[in-house]
C-alpha cells in the first residue's frame, strides 16, 4: 500500500468518525429530570399513520419515538377521515395501534390506544386516549361520540384549537359547544401546542376551566424531517409527572392535570410543576470567592435539554453578564457575582424567561447558595 492510498483511507476513516460524532451532538434522546414525588414522563399523543392521512407505517412511530426517548406514545388517527382508504382498507379502527403495540413489545415504551374524532367547528378535532375500542367511536351525533369516549374510561383533549383550517384569526375561542363539552365533563384538556404553533389563548382556556395543558407533534410526515432532529430540533411533547411508569399512572396523572409541554426550547405548564422542573435541572456545582476580591464565581450545571434563558431580578449585578443569562443544556456555567462584601450565604433571584406559567408570565426560581 502506497503512502497516498494511506493517507486518503485514513483521512476517510477521519472523516466518517467526526462526521459520527457530530452527527449524535444534537442529543437525540430527550431528558428532563424527574421532580420531587413524580417520574417526568415524556409523551406524544396526537400522531398519524397511513390509516387516516399520515405517510408511514405505524411501526416507523414506535421507532422514531424510541429513538427519541419518549415514555408514551399514542396514534390518534383520524375515526372519520380515511383518504387512504382505496389502498388500505381497514375495517378495524384499532389496528394501527395494535401494529404499534407489537412493534413497541420488545422496548420499554408505552403505546396507548386513541383516535382523533374529526369534525366541523364546533366542536373541531378532538383526541380520545386510553380507548378500549376505536370502532365505537363511529358515531354520527357530534356529542354522543364523546359520550362514547367517556363511557370507554378516554381522557379526551381539544386538538388544535389554534388551526388556521377552522379558526382563521388564529386564537382558540370557546363556542357554546365547547362549554357544553366542559359542563358535561366531555373535555378534559386542551393543546396549547401543536405542531409549530403556541396558543396563548390556550393557555388561558386551560388555566381558566382547569384543564390539562398539552402539547403534541401532530405528525404526519416523518419525525426527522418536520423537526429537523438531526440539525438539533425536536418534537413538541408533553411532559407527564407520573407516580409510576405504568399506562394506569400516566392516565392517573393526566386526569390530575399534571403536565407541562416541551416546544421549541420553551417549557409550558402551571407553575407548581414547573418550578420543581426547573429546579432540578439547575445545580450549583461551586460557588468560590475569586482570590482577595469579593466577586463570587458561582457554577451552575443544566442536566436538561433546555437551555435557559435567565433574567437577573435578584440583588447583586454580575461581573461578566448583562442581567440575561444563558445556561445551556448539559453544560456548567460559571457567572461572576458582585457581592461588595464577603458573605457566607447569597440568594440569587432568576425569572425565567424560556419558560411560561399563564399569558406573558414566567416563573421566577430562587438559589440560596451556600460560599464554600
Amino acid at each position: 500500500m502506497n503512502n497516498i492510498v494511506r493517507f486518503l483511507i485514513i483521512g476517510l476513516f477521519t472523516f466518517a468518525t467526526l462526521f459520527a460524532h457530530d452527527s449524535g451532538r444534537h442529543g437525540r434522546v430527550i431528558n428532563f429530570p424527574n421532580i420531587p414525588g413524580y417520574l417526568t414522563l415524556k409523551c406524544d399523543f396526537h400522531q398519524h399513520t397511513v390509516f387516516s392521512d399520515g405517510s408511514v407505517w405505524p411501526n416507523i412511530r414506535v421507532q422514531e419515538a424510541v429513538k427519541d426517548g419518549l415514555d408514551a406514545m399514542a396514534l390518534t388517527e383520524h375515526i372519520e377521515y380515511q383518504p387512504h382508504k382505496s389502498d388500505i382498507p381497514h375495517p378495524d379502527r384499532n389496528r394501527a395501534y395494535q401494529i404499534a403495540l407489537e412493534e413497541a413489545k420488545n422496548t420499554s415504551l408505552i403505546v396507548v390506544n386513541g383516535s382523533e374524532i374529526t369534525r366541523r367547528m364546533p366542536p373541531g378535532h378532538s383526541n380520545a386516549i386510553f380507548l378500549t375500542d376505536a370502532n365505537k367511536l363511529l358515531v354520527t351525533d357530534s356529542i354522543e361520540v364523546f359520550r362514547e369516549a367517556k363511557k370507554q374510561g378516554a381522557f379526551i383533549f381539544w386538538n388544535h384549537p389554534n388551526w388556521l383550517g377552522q379558526s382563521k384569526t388564529g386564537i382558540a375561542t370557546l363556542t357554546d359547544v365547547h362549554k357544553f363539552l366542559l359542563k358535561e365533563k366531555l373535555l378534559d384538556g386542551i393543546e396549547v401546542v401543536n405542531d409549530v404553533t403556541y396558543s396563548d389563548e390556550a393557555l388561558q382556556i386551560a388555566l381558566d376551566y382547569n384543564l390539562t395543558i398539552m402539547g403534541s407533534s401532530d405528525i404526519h410526515g416523518l419525525i426527522d424531517w418536520d423537526y429537523k432532529v438531526p440539525e438539533g430540533g425536536h418534537r413538541p411533547i408533553t411532559l407527564v409527572f407520573a407516580k409510576e411508569r405504568t399506562a394506569e399512572s400516566l392516565k392517573e396523572a393526566l386526569f390530575a392535570r399534571r403536565t407541562a409541554v416541551w416546544f421549541n426550547n420553551m417549557l409550558i405548564g402551571r407553575e407548581e410543576f414547573l418550578v420543581p422542573l426547573i429546579k432540578q435541572s439547575l445545580t450549583i456545582r461551586s460557588a468560590k470567592y475569586q482570590e482577595k476580591k469579593t466577586v463570587l464565581n458561582i457554577t451552575i450545571e443544566n442536566s436538561s435539554d433546555a437551555e435557559y434563558i435567565m433574567q437577573n431580578v435578584g440583588e447583586f449585578t454580575f461581573h461578566k453578564h448583562t442581567d440575561v443569562i444563558s445556561l445551556k443544556p448539559h453544560e456548567a456555567t460559571t457567572i461572576e457575582v458582585k457581592t461588595v462584601d464577603e458573605k457566607k450565604n447569597v440568594r440569587l433571584k432568576f425569572s425565567v424567561l424560556n419558560a411560561v406559567t399563564a399569558p406573558k408570565q414566567h416563573p421566577q426560581i430562587v438559589f440560596d447558595v451556600v460560599v464554600e
